[in-house]
């Protein structure tokens, strides 16, 4: 199992990326704290490894939390600590996706709203569980951006320059910390058409265009060499290979798990 004995905080953890990767790290091993804003979605993903007792045991812990806000990331992580003694991985992989709209719609309640959801969760989380990471000389930040942080797409301004930042938080952070035992790494994933962030962004699309979502992926998949769509599972055995001894040797990379959509 690659992840045996590890103690993981997956944020956004009720549905789609976040779900795949709290059950397969679980699959691999770990014991992990899944947390997100809905209550019901993440307990069933608590219980689903707990009556599977998948590889860490079936050890799940389920937290309803807002990690945009200070005091929610405080009782993740406070919550970590007490189900688990310490964290060794974090996936930061909590995300809304906003309006779809171009930017003169947008207003600046819509753009906080995004950046905190999806870019200062992921600091305040970091900075929390880096001092730990440091007394233990080993530690995984795992951030899950896009391709759209690298490629022009329109109407997400917000949503992109969050998961942007999430990457030039990503190679900082790595920077920052690679000298004393921990690595920070962050996934692009493609189009996943199963998570409803996905079905939003397509309906939003639509209507702007007049348009039904499925002509507007098929036409998004013509660009991408394998002509599909990814999986959420395919996004979480990448997660799982990044946070594992397997990558010891990366660190400060954004891997593309697209398909063959975008080259850097």
């Amino acid at each position: 199992m690659l992840l045996k004995g590890q103690r993981a905080i997956i944020t956004g953890g009720g549905r789609g990326i976040g779900r795949a990767i709290a059950l397969r790290f679980a699959e691999e091993g770990a014991s992990v704290l899944v947390t997100a804003r809905t209550a019901a979605e993440v307990d069933a993903v608590a219980d689903e490894i707990r009556s599977q007792k998948l590889g860490g045991g079936g050890r799940a812990v389920a937290l309803a939390a807002d990690v945009s806000q200070p005091a929610g990331c405080e009782q993740v992580f406070r919550a970590a600590v007490d189900a688990f003694g310490a964290v060794d991985i974090l996936v930061n992989n909590a995300a809304i996706f906003g309006p779809v709209e171009p930017v003169q719609n947008i207003t600046p309640e819509q753009w906080d709203a995004v950046l905190a959801t999806n870019l200062r969760s992921a600091f305040l989380l970091s900075r929390l569980v880096v001092p730990g990471m440091f007394e233990r000389a080993r530690g995984v930040i795992l951030n899950i951006s896009t391709v759209g942080a690298k490629m022009a797409f329109g109407f997400n301004a917000p949503y992109a320059a969050s998961k942007a930042g999430l990457l030039a938080l990503t190679r900082t952070l790595a920077a920052e910390t690679s000298g004393r035992g921990l690595r920070v790494n962050a996934i692009c994933p493609g189009p996943v058409p199963e998570t409803r962030m996905s079905r939003e962004i397509g309906e939003g699309l639509g209507r702007m265009f007049g348009r039904e979502p499925k002509a507007i992926l098929e036409g998004a998949l013509k660009g991408i060499l394998q002509g599909r769509a990814q999986t959420a599972s395919e996004i979480a055995a990448a997660a799982a290979f990044l946070c594992s001894e397997e990558a010891s040797a990366i660190t400060g990379q954004a891997l593309n798990v697209d398909g063959g959509m975008a080259f850097y």
